[in-house]
């Protein structure tokens, strides 16, 4: 069976072209999801600090219908209902923790995969390139050893492309990351800084 080797090339470098273009939705996508939580974060933060300020024995009350008002919302509440238990609460905010973890780091695989697969797609490319251009010496099909260089040169572009695709994906990813990171932590934070400060167990022996 004949590969054609020519096509198989250009599939490559077009596939590196969609996964940059799906690098940068991702990332702008992130960003905008990363500022608005942002945003609603440093809401809630100012909410705990006047809370805490205040000294007021009630918990705080935090609304919004994002993942991080919603958590803390929920964190909240649970802790308002009688005989909680300390054991509830710290699986309840390792429960939140997680879910807005996976919200937070959505997509992100995507990245770590383009990043680990555009330089040897770029590679295929370039390989199935040179075929190409001996395949067309050893038929007789090129004679001028200019074409020859521009058949090269052609097929060392996707190699090009994969690793610029995967230095591209590697910064953006990386920042990404690095906010997320923050965001996670933030919410941590926001979680036991809203912890009632009166203990819990307070349920009726049995």
């Amino acid at each position: 069976m004949t590969i054609d080797t020519a096509l198989f090339h250009d599939v490559c470098i077009k596939i590196l072209y969609g996964c940059l273009g799906l690098i940068t939705f991702i990332l702008l996508e992130r960003i905008f999801f990363f500022g608005f939580l942002t945003v609603k974060a440093r809401r809630i933060s100012r909410t705990i600090r006047d809370w805490r300020r205040a000294g007021a024995s009630a918990l705080p009350t935090v609304e919004g219908t994002d993942i991080l008002s919603h958590a803390v919302a929920e964190y909240v509440a649970v802790q308002k209902q009688p005989g909680v238990s300390r054991s509830r609460i710290e699986d309840l905010s390792a429960e939140l923790y997680i879910n807005v973890n996976d919200r937070v780091g959505a997509r992100l695989w995507l990245l770590d995969t383009i990043i680990t697969a555009a330089p040897l797609l770029g590679l295929l490319g370039t390989i199935l390139g040179i075929m190409d251009t001996f395949n067309a010496l050893s038929s007789g099909g090129i004679s001028d050893p200019a074409a020859v260089s521009r058949g090269i040169a052609a097929a060392l572009l996707a190699t090009a492309v994969g690793i610029l695709t995967a230095l591209y994906g590697l910064v953006g990813h990386n920042i990404i990351h690095r906010q997320a990171d923050v965001l996670t932590e933030r919410f941590k934070s926001f979680l036991l800084s809203a912890t009632r400060p009166d203990p819990f167990d307070r349920a009726p022996a049995e």
